[in-house]
């Protein structure tokens, strides 16, 4: 079974929790997969930073824990060959804690026989997900110059075809140049 399609997880829901009020281990979502995204920072942290290029939500949203490994992925390509290692800091701000889930239900002749429909609908984990206010911070990109700031701005928002529903990228200047 493939991946399902983006859409069908994006919508920020309060995450349902299974509660059961005599047996407490009966509570818990069984069998959630690890996130894809291990590394949440990469480049040079270090250094005193002038600008911060940050990745910001326009409207609520889920995404997907696969999404935030292939924008890491594709930011970190794309600002080593621009900058070199040492020249810049990149920090995932998010973290996938949402367990999607799916009830999978058959079609087709005989299928009947084979599900229970809606009566254990509770659905069995298939990922995780990051859920992301209005405003918030999704990606930032930390570096020295106007210009690389600039180069930076034009990279992230290269990134944003990745991701569900709208985004806005900007650039910050560092009160103080120092490392977050």
């Amino acid at each position: 079974m493939g991946l399902r399609p983006a859409r069908c997880y994006r919508k920020v829901e309060r995450p349902y929790t299974r509660t059961a009020k005599r047996r407490v281990n009966k509570a818990l979502v069984k069998g959630v997969p690890d996130p894809r995204i291990r590394i949440f920072d990469l480049g040079n942290p270090k250094k005193p930073y002038k600008y911060e290029v940050r990745l910001v939500a326009v409207q609520p949203v889920q995404i997907r824990h696969n999404a935030l490994e292939s924008i890491r992925i594709f930011l970190n390509k794309k600002l080593d060959k621009a900058f070199g290692k040492e020249n810049y800091w990149l920090k995932i701000r998010i973290y996938p804690h949402h367990v999607m889930r799916e009830n999978a239900l058959l079609s087709g002749a005989g299928a009947d026989r084979l599900q229970t429909g809606m009566k254990h609908a509770f659905g069995r984990p298939i990922g995780r997900a990051a859920q992301v206010d209005k405003g918030q911070t999704i990606v930032s990109v930390f570096v020295m110059t106007d210009k690389a700031a600039e180069k930076a701005r034009q990279i992230m928002k290269s990134v944003t075809p990745k991701l569900p529903l709208r985004y806005k990228v900007e650039v910050v200047e560092l009160a103080t140049a120092k490392s977050n």
